[in-house]
């Protein structure tokens, strides 16, 4: 077996009798071998949206290996189905844009884990409108993108700035843009473009201690548990579908930097698995929420 022959298929429909056997009658048919498949079908429940997802990792024979042959023959049951879905080949590694600000915990975990064979990826560029990361980039022979941001900066200088991110995204190809603590609101307008394809991580107390310093505050309130939040970015601020969410107990011995340092270590892990999980094809949009298959 070679990746040059494996193949992820996600999909979603309405859920209906089957659609399995549809699916892998097909690709039996065709003399490809299933390695794995998941499915859920989202009935129960007051928010239940009455869909059904699928995840199926195949491998094709040689005549078939490649992603426009595979489409033309699986077109007629996802329209059979009215079937929403995207085909990859594990062949092409998935490019991914870090982002970041002031705070390097995240992207310098995320680094580490690409460069030591965690992450299977390729990582074209790290954008930030500070300068302070820059040598960390340069330490991985990565580009560095300094593209500031002025303090009170003009709706105008932030539809430019926003720009030069989407023309770095275009030129490179990125298949993901990875928040990597990243101290900027994304306007409706790069959200849109970047939809379902950006990432973005935080602590989870939201809505509670917004601002500044929000693991003192927690800690003021005497909170006893601190958790991280990973979605999907949209336009309504930190409300993206959630992808992964970890928490860790703290108590009354902690000073507010004992906790602060618990809350960037989870924030690390929470968003290298919801990082993984997408470049794994692992996570489907269901509504507001998503489905993940592990």
């Amino acid at each position: 077996m070679t990746r040059e022959r494996e193949f992820i298929l996600r999909l979603s429909c309405r859920d209906t009798k089957g659609i399995v056997h549809a699916v892998s009658g097909l690709l039996f048919q065709a003399g490809c071998n299933i390695i794995d498949s998941q499915q859920f079908g989202d009935l129960i429940g007051p928010g239940a949206t009455g869909r059904f997802f699928m995840r199926v990792h195949f491998e094709a024979p040689p005549q078939l290996a490649d992603v426009a042959t595979l489409n033309r023959m699986l077109s007629n049951v996802t329209q059979q189905f009215e079937m929403d879905s995207q085909l990859h080949s594990l062949a092409r590694r998935p490019r991914v844009l870090l982002m970041v600000s002031q705070h390097g915990h995240c992207l310098n975990d995320l680094l580490f884990r690409w460069h030591s064979g965690q992450l299977d990826v390729d990582i074209p560029a790290i954008v930030s409108n500070h300068t302070a990361f820059a040598e960390l980039a340069a330490s991985y022979g990565l580009p560095f993108h300094h593209l500031p941001l002025a303090p009170g900066a003009s709706a105008q200088a932030k539809r430019e700035q926003e720009q030069a991110v989407q023309a770095i995204v275009d030129q490179e190809a990125v298949d993901l843009v990875v928040l990597a603590r990243y101290m900027q609101i994304l306007s409706p307008e790069l959200c849109g473009v970047l939809e379902n394809r950006a990432i973005n991580i935080h602590h989870s107390f939201l809505p509670s201690f917004k601002g500044a310093k929000p693991y003192y505050q927690a800690h003021d309130r005497g909170v006893k548990l601190i958790g991280a939040t990973a979605h999907y970015v949209t336009a309504d601020l930190d409300e993206g579908p959630i992808i992964e969410q970890d928490v860790e107990r703290v108590d009354h011995t902690l000073t507010p930097e004992d906790i602060t340092a618990i809350g960037r270590d989870v924030e690390c892990v929470v968003l290298a698995r919801a990082v993984r999980w997408h470049v794994e094809h692992r996570v489907l949009r269901n509504g507001r929420k998503t489905v993940v298959f592990n």
